[in-house]
């Protein structure tokens, strides 16, 4: 039975420079978002990883270079019609006090709403399943401010969904949370590329959590991506020294053969005390 091929990249960025005010952070990155799959960016801080997603996300306007959507400039799309394309959750959302899980998820209809034309079934039905796949239905009623971090981001996720959009940018989506939850979030997303088709980019710093659950690694250093490809060709000791000047092991676990970074400690040499040096001492 012959393949079938890889769908055509629905977001990508083109020769982008950008930074903020007299910095350049970006040089020249370019960057194509596979379909259906759940990429990751990993750097160290300062890399570029934030930039590159906000100028994807058209937060940012890119100094030099284009980000293209269906292939069309970005900027030239009225901002409404992108919302209908191209969920974003940026790193640390607020929410206003007392606002409701059912609310929240419900801000995420606003870009297909007209003051002359609203659907209010099209979007209770949103709501609603954006709420089951984001595992949130039984905080509907409750209030944002009172659930746990991992509730929350939950929440936030359930609010992108609820855009239906197929292509979904997270920044830092597991900052702060404890490491079960992260995990939970992450199964979360991968359930979202691997069973429902969404194209997902994230950033991400927990190194082993980004190799074990990325589609398409993505490492930058200094502004430009240094690697990206499948885990197995990106997550190497080579690759991690080079970007994070981090020396490590990288092995398979034995039970989910998924890539793991150990890391090597470095040799400890303790200086002789001035007593010692002058038994010492000819």
């Amino acid at each position: 039975m012959p393949s079938i091929p890889a769908k055509p990249p629905r977001l990508t960025g083109e020769a982008l420079c950008a930074g903020y005010e007299s910095r350049r952070v970006l040089d020249g990155v370019d960057l194509a978002v596979a379909e259906g799959k759940l990429t990751v960016l990993l750097g160290p801080n300062g890399s570029g990883k934030s930039t590159l997603l906000k100028t994807l996300a058209r937060t940012l306007t890119p100094s030099a270079g284009r980000v293209c959507l269906d292939g069309e400039d970005i900027h030239r799309r009225h901002t409404r019609e992108v919302a209908q394309r191209l969920g974003i959750l940026p790193q640390g959302p607020s929410v206003p006090e007392g606002l409701t899980v059912r609310q929240l998820v419900g801000m995420g209809r606003f870009p297909h709403q007209r003051l002359w034309r609203q659907d209010a079934e099209q979007d209770t039905r949103a709501v609603r399943e954006a709420m089951a796949h984001a595992d949130v239905t039984d905080f509907a009623e409750r209030s944002v401010d009172t659930l746990s971090g991992g509730q929350r981001q939950r929440c936030w996720i359930a609010m992108v969904l609820a855009q239906e959009t197929d292509l979904i940018l997270l920044d830092e989506p597991t900052t702060f949370l404890d490491l079960k939850v992260q995990v939970d979030l992450l199964e979360l997303l991968a359930r979202l590329a691997h069973a429902h088709g969404r194209t997902l980019l994230v950033v991400l710093h927990d190194l082993n959590l980004a190799a074990a659950y990325a589609d398409v690694l993505v490492m930058m250093r200094e502004g430009e991506i240094h690697r990206q490809g499948a885990p197995r060709d990106v997550f190497t000791a080579a690759n991690l020294k080079a970007v994070f000047d981090l020396d490590a092991n990288v092995i398979h676990d034995p039970h989910s053969r998924r890539l793991v970074c150990v890391p090597v400690p470095g040799i400890r040499t303790t200086a002789p005390s001035p007593e010692r040096s002058k038994e010492d001492a000819p």
